[in-house]
């Protein structure tokens, strides 16, 4: 049974600073492209970030330079370092392979950038 758990979010300020992370379990971690998605209130879940099963990383163009994305294929984990937060940066955060998999939601992580 696959089970991704994201964890790491909370209530940071306007220009703070968070790391999320992703544990995989069930999966053969390595051999996917993985992504960071995320839904603000009212809108539709979108892919921020992803990471190719070498390495390669992408995001979208409101993160870039801020959200650094890697993987750590030898603990079945990812990250998602978030710098520089915008309060339009609140969502919750999820990961899932890239394509996604309807089956591997986990619950996601809150972020909320908020004075």
């Amino acid at each position: 049974q696959v089970q991704l758990v994201e964890s790491g979010g909370g209530l940071v300020q306007p220009g703070g600073s968070l790391r999320l992370t992703c544990a995989a379990s069930g999966i053969i971690f390595s051999g996917y492209a993985m992504g960071w998605y995320r839904q603000a209130p009212g809108k539709q879940r979108e892919l921020v970030a992803t990471i190719t099963s070498g390495g390669s990383t992408n995001s979208v163009n409101s993160v870039k330079g801020r959200f650094t994305i890697s993987r750590d294929n030898a603990k079945n984990t990812m990250y998602l370092q978030m710098n520089s937060l915008k309060p339009e940066d609140t969502a919750v955060y999820y990961c899932n392979r890239v394509p996604s998999h309807y089956q591997y939601w986990g619950q996601g992580t809150q972020v909320t950038v908020s004075s």
